[in-house]
């Protein structure tokens, strides 16, 4: 308690300029996210607190702003840290330096490969990032019992970890067919967090059905993919997350939503996006900046990346550029571009001192690939005839399309047709726990030759593999047992890229410089077998996602999401 007392006695004493300030901003503009305003003066901070705004400072440590705009930390409102292909730590590296100063994580990649280990293992790395990493609880571990996950999480288990500093309340619901059902076991989870924020994963849920899913206290949505959708959920007081990761982009179509009046109930996140798309693109930064580019007023689009972001969660403590407020800080070029130049984590300069000084986090998860080595018989497509249903892809969307095809048919096998862009998609079983695989076709992966496998595989990450033929499927999918885990690229019978994810088979052990250089030579192999997905390797992961309509395959067999039935021809 002195030491709480000593702090408010210095931020007080500094406030009033009685006192130097730790550290000072000088010279800029600060954005005032309550009136819109660019107002001159300083920033004044003590220890992780601001202290002084719209005066003359003098500090400990000064930084020279001058020209440029200052800015409240961003907020990336809902990720999966695993899905960037990098551990806790990295991802702190990665994308601190533009200006992610908060992250809201679910952690249910690892949750479904390690249970709760793989949850403890992310709030670990939470308490040791610089950045304020915080997790919102695995609410559906698995998702369905539509596959074979690794774990299983029941509320016993989310309760042994809800007083955590670092948890927020539960993550997204995928299950909505279960809750709407009023599902013991999803009910059990619901009733133990309605006080606290709950995540919502309701892909066109409308009408009563929407009502009945609100009802159970679910607050949130990143996975509105329409305007019409994503005014129906506000107008029924659901806070829309607009999502733009490596696969999923929504942005576009949603930027009209962005406006001062929605505002309040408008946030940003990535949900999954790797190293190289942060390099090329960036992160929170390249939202607002599109947002803006598409017509979206700033005052909307940097409330959305910050104070509405913060209040949606209830994290009081920062979002505005004011004293007493958490000194979570951005200090930008100008609003329109975003070109962050300095950062704050709790008035702590971002930079590689900051980075040197926190713990480690030792992996987990090594050798977690325990499917056995496969055949290329097992890659064969029987069927009743020639008639069958391909999952559709839509670049940049993880919803997929039903389509009817006619297929070549001989003894009883369907294969591939390369001229309707039909090729097969499997799905092995790689806990341990079963020897299950399932194969069906997939349309709109452009591939002429060869095969793409990969370990991330959403949600319950069995291995995937999409391809022209059998021995190159089967190839890249006994790369991956042998790698622990990753991405592999197969052509003419042997391996031609990949990306090793040993922790978990989620996640590199290497930095994200490495892997973001790993990455470029990875596209290019998938591109040479005729790939024409700008992000091919997350699109595989995401088709044995049963939560996502309309067709999906998961290692026991080919789903329709739409009826939760298995597709049986």
């Amino acid at each position: 308690m002195s030491d709480a007392i000593a702090f408010l006695a210095r931020a007080i004493e500094q406030g009033q300029g009685l006192a130097k300030a730790d550290l000072v901003l000088k010279g800029g503009r600060i954005f005032d996210l309550v009136s819109g305003d660019l107002i001159p003066g300083d920033v004044a901070i003590c220890n992780d607190r601001i202290v002084g705004t719209l005066g003359d400072y003098s500090g400990a440590r000064e930084i020279d702003v001058r020209g440029k705009i200052v800015a409240p930390g961003f907020i990336d409102t809902h990720c999966h840290v695993e899905s960037s292909l990098i551990t806790p730590l990295e991802f702190d590296r990665c994308v601190l330096a533009h200006g992610v100063t908060t992250a809201i994580c679910d952690p249910h990649e690892i949750g479904n490969v390690l249970g709760q280990a793989g949850l403890r293992y992310f709030l670990d790395g939470a308490m040791a990032t610089a950045m304020d990493l915080r997790v919102q609880l695995s609410s559906c571990v698995p998702a369905t019992d539509l596959e074979t996950a690794g774990a299983r999480l029941e509320v016993a288990d989310l309760l042994a970890l809800a007083d955590h500093p670092k948890v927020l309340g539960l993550a997204e619901f995928m299950n909505f067919p279960g809750l709407l059902a009023r599902d013991p076991a999803c009910l059990a989870k619901l009733a133990a967090f309605q006080t606290r924020p709950i995540d919502g994963h309701s892909p066109l849920v409308s009408g009563y059905a929407l009502n009945g899913y609100l009802s159970a206290g679910v607050r949130t949505d990143h996975e509105v993919t329409n305007l019409a959708e994503g005014r129906e959920k506000l107008s029924k007081g659901m806070a829309v997350l607009i999502r733009e990761g490596s696969v999923c982009k929504d942005l576009h179509a949603l930027s009209s939503l962005i406006t001062e009046r929605n505002s309040s109930f408008i946030a940003f996140c990535t949900d999954d996006r790797n190293p190289l798309d942060i390099a090329e693109e960036g992160h929170l930064d390249f939202l607002i900046r599109t947002a803006i580019k598409l017509g979206a007023p700033p005052l909307a689009a940097y409330r959305a990346a910050s104070i509405s972001a913060a209040r949606i969660f209830g994290l009081r403590d920062r979002g505005l550029v004011a004293p007493g407020w958490r000194a979570d800080l951005v200090v930008v070029d100008d609003l329109e571009s975003c070109a962050v130049s300095t950062v704050l984590a709790a008035g702590r300069v971002v930079d590689d001192a900051l980075f040197a000084s926190r713990g480690a986090l030792p992996p987990v998860g090594r050798d977690s690939i325990k499917a056995r080595r496969v055949s290329p018989d097992d890659f064969v497509a029987r069927g009743q005839g020639p008639s069958t249903v391909a999952i559709g892809v839509i670049p940049g969307k993880i919803i997929t399309e039903r389509v009817p095809v006619t297929l070549p048919y001989r003894n009883g096998e369907r294969d591939v047709d390369l001229d309707q862009d039909v090729v097969k998609v499997a799905v092995v079983a790689r806990h341990g726990v079963n020897d299950n695989k399932a194969t069906a076709f997939v349309k709109g992966f452009g591939m002429k030759r060869g095969a793409i496998a990969s370990s991330v595989g959403h949600d319950s990450h069995n291995l995937c593999v999409v391809g022209t033929n059998a021995i190159d499927m089967a190839a890249a999918v006994n790369r991956l047992t042998q790698i622990e885990g990753g991405f592999a690229v197969a052509d003419g019978g042997r391996i031609v890229a990949e990306l090793p994810l040993a922790v978990a088979g989620l996640m590199s052990l290497s930095s994200f410089e490495v892997v973001r250089e790993r990455l470029i030579p990875l596209r290019a192999a998938a591109k040479g077998l005729g790939v024409t997905l700008a992000e091919p390797f997350l699109q595989v992961a995401f088709l044995p996602l049963p939560v996502i309509p309309h067709l999906k395959i998961t290692d026991m067999g080919l789903v329709d999401v739409d009826t939760l039935e298995f597709v049986r021809d």
